[in-house]
């Protein structure tokens, strides 16, 4: 056994000795028949974002060989909007790299997440995660380099206000407990998230608090570790379905929407990414600056801004967060650690001393290489998002901005430095293209660029079409400016959209 994984959090890589990745399936027969598992559960994200499950209980080793080998059949038009339904067959085969022990389940179950296939056995060419999938191989093929995500998953905890230790209203920005009060809740959640394989990096309150009506609403981020896209994509959405049943669990009431009502902190979604090729980082330059091929890549995220919302913000609520003055983009422009633009590149450790031997003088200097933690990070996103297809979406727009000739220029007339949202910068800000203000305006941006999601068969047009009717369908061209001043709209369509995603 490898000693290098008995420690993990997740069970089987615990018990294995080995990465996930490395996983066969006789290695999870083997944790199966050693554990006493009685129970398989397949997950698979549809059309909606969220996971849905099949449940196998085992009764012989020939049909558990079974199910792990031919996977089983679902009706794909109950999960696809644009399934029809006289041929909607799929079948559903688990990945046995993503396996972990069902936190919640009394009955001892390991959990697989699925990949669709077709009816002549190949992968959907329609499902978000064969789309991710396509987009990953061409950004490798196209540009040689690997492409690295991590999300930031913002969310409202919703609770009776017992009203000890009131919080600061729209101050609970890494608030510890007793003012922050679902600490602990946050943290269960980060354990079993682990145990799910998910690689966090740390978890802390949010800006957002307020009491309404006799309840706390109080806001949570759990922020990820980079890692390939496609394995990030499946973090996000485990951890939305963890988030939703250990809440459940306690009886508390959590929201991933992204706006809860006027002028409190909307949720995002943010999403960083990186280049790697062959281990190594291609975000920086030998002296710490950021490199033309970050600078090129964040230009495709410039050029594509305004159809990426159909993938990033899904419901007619996405649009009541993107507004000025509440850290939320409105302008399509980037920055270094400027909050309010469109992209961000944060602090990298780039330039900075051995501040550990600062902070504690009786260490040794020790300057490692910090080239990996360079991200870039797009803020439009929120939790309405398919993740699947929001990150197939900024891998394509990242390919993009590399194949630009004039991807530097991009960059260069996008670049602000200064808050937009000053009056004093009211002529720059007049020089920048705006995101859609509705998912009818977005459904019509994805129109005008699909033509660059279905370069190299990345994003296929049936799922294209099918999104753009989907944003449509909410008729919502007038809506922000019609609800403007009227609370009570506002609150209709806040319990609308309430579990979005």
């Amino acid at each position: 056994m490898n000693t290098q994984h008995s420690f993990s959090p997740n069970k089987v890589e615990a018990y294995l000795g080995k990465a996930s990745d490395k996983f066969t399936k006789a290695d999870i027969i083997k944790f199966i028949v050693d554990n006493d598992i009685r129970m398989v559960n397949f997950m698979y994200p549809a059309g909606d974002g969220r996971l849905k499950t099949l449940n196998f209980v085992l009764n012989s080793l020939e049909y558990l060989d079974t199910i792990l080998s031919c996977g089983e059949r679902v009706d794909g038009s109950s999960l696809f909007s644009f399934v029809n339904a006289e041929r909607s067959d799929l079948y559903v085969l688990p990945r046995f790299k993503t396996a972990f022990v069902d936190p919640f389940s009394e009955i001892p179950t390991l959990t697989l997440l699925c990949t669709y296939f077709d009816k002549d056995g190949e992968p959907f060419d329609a499902a978000p995660i064969q789309t991710l999938h396509r987009a990953c191989c061409a950004f490798h093929e196209v540009t040689g380099m690997e492409f690295q995500c991590m999300g930031e998953l913002e969310y409202y905890v919703v609770a009776p206000d017992d009203g000890s230790f009131s919080a600061a209203d729209q101050r609970g920005y890494h608030e510890s407990g007793p003012f922050a009060k679902f600490g602990d809740f946050r943290q269960q959640c980060m354990s079993y998230i682990a145990q799910a394989g998910g690689k966090i990096k740390y978890g802390h309150s949010e800006v957002g608090t307020f009491t309404h009506n006799g309840h706390l609403y109080e806001q949570n981020e759990i922020e990820f570790l980079p890692v390939y896209a496609e394995d990030a994509a499946d973090q996000l959405v485990l951890a939305k379905w963890i988030i939703r049943k250990e809440a459940q669990r306690r009886g508390l009431t959590v929201t991933f929407a992204p706006k809860i009502t006027t002028g409190k902190a909307g949720s995002g979604m943010h999403i960083h990414m990186r280049m790697v090729r062959e281990g190594k980082s291609m975000m920086v330059n030998a002296d710490g600056t950021l490199s033309d091929i970050a600078r090129r890549a964040i230009a495709g995220l410039m050029e594509l801004a305004p159809s990426i919302t159909a993938f990033g913000n899904k419901t007619p609520t996405s649009y009541f967060r993107l507004v000025p003055h509440q850290e939320a983009p409105t302008n399509i422009c980037w920055g270094d650690m400027n909050r309010s633009t469109l992209v961000r590149v944060p602090l990298g450790w780039q330039r900075a001393t051995d501040m550990c031997q600062l902070a504690n003088p009786l260490e040794d200097t020790c300057l490692r290489d910090r080239s990996m933690k360079q991200t870039f990070e797009m803020r439009s996103p929120d939790g309405s998002a398919e993740i699947y297809t929001l990150m197939a979406g900024l891998a394509v727009a990242c390919r993009h901005g590399l194949e630009m000739r004039d991807a530097l220029v991009v960059a260069k007339h996008t670049y602000v430095d200064v808050n937009i949202h000053n009056n004093e910068h009211a002529d720059r800000l007049r020089m920048l293209k705006q995101l859609p203000d509705s998912c009818a305006a977005s459904a019509q941006c994805l129109v005008e660029q699909r033509a660059i999601y279905e370069q190299y068969g990345v994003f296929s047009p049936q799922m294209i079409d099918g999104i753009v009717r989907e944003l449509k369908a909410y008729n919502d061209v007038t809506l922000r400016h019609d609800v403007t001043g009227n609370l009570s709209a506002m609150q209709q369509l806040v319990e609308r959209y309430f579990h979005c995603g």
